[in-house]
């Protein structure tokens, strides 16, 4: 099993790790496009002006691009323990025992706009590019890693749980992929999407399948596997899980 997650804006800072090794990072074939990209990011932090227009900052955000500029010297630290916020405290990393932590390092990956995929291991720094970048002289992030990155998700085999958000999943969307929508409901029974407290949601979930000891290979045995473990998970065939959760 395969859970893909969305990479968060925030990043840890700091880590004592070695410099970032692109060859070494999952998926090695995706090292070309890690490169372009990882090269075009230090070139365009040294024109801070230019760099707020593409990667979507303001002023007070400039010690974002002073990190771009060290990219490739700075010290790393394992991807989930460099992404923050609320999906990363909800799957709480440091809690894990050693055997959890094990299964998670296997299990769990990230979805990047700067290295398409990030195993939960893998040593990056701090770094600024989302999905919806445009960086000068290159394509979309979605024609850069379609065609890198499509191949690679769809020959992971077994279960992949793809919780990345829209934009993630559309930098190279997985076929036959269990996505989980989160819904609440209230007491009268209607529902709405869950928006602010979706990624703690998710984080939750993710860190359940990281840690169980069952290894589901389809949607059905998931579906069955988190109805165990007491949540509402309703599936109307296809590929595609709710789950629903009581109104805040």
């Amino acid at each position: 099993m395969l859970v893909l997650l969305p990479p968060s804006e925030t990043k840890a800072p700091g880590g004592d790790g070695p410099p970032l090794d692109l060859p070494a990072l999952t998926a090695p074939e995706l090292t070309p496009v890690r490169t372009e990209l990882a090269g075009v990011l230090v070139a365009l932090a040294g024109d801070v002006p230019a760099s707020r227009a593409a990667l979507g900052l303001s002023p007070r955000q400039d010690d974002e691009i002073a990190r771009n500029a060290t990219l490739l010297t700075a010290g790393t630290l394992p991807a989930l323990q460099r992404y923050t916020g609320v999906l990363y405290d909800a799957l709480d990393v440091s809690s894990l025992t050693r055997a959890q932590r094990a299964r998670a390092d296997r299990r769990l990956a990230v979805g990047s706009a700067l290295f398409g995929l990030v195993g939960a291991a893998d040593r990056i720094p701090a770094y600024r590019l989302s999905a919806g970048s445009a960086l000068p002289g290159l394509p979309t992030l979605r024609s850069l890693w379609k065609p890198a990155l499509g191949p690679v998700l769809a020959g992971t085999g077994g279960l992949v749980v793809d919780l990345r958000s829209g934009s993630y999943a559309a930098l190279a969307p997985v076929p036959g992929a269990v996505t989980v929508t989160v819904l609440s409901e209230r007491a009268d029974g209607t529902r709405s999407v869950v928006s602010h407290f979706n990624k703690a949601h998710k984080g939750r979930l993710a860190r359940l399948l990281a840690t169980t000891t069952a290894e589901p290979d389809d949607v059905v045995r998931l579906r069955r596997l988190l109805r165990r473990a007491g949540l509402h998970v309703e599936h109307d065939g296809g590929d595609a899980l709710v789950l629903v959760v009581p109104a805040d």
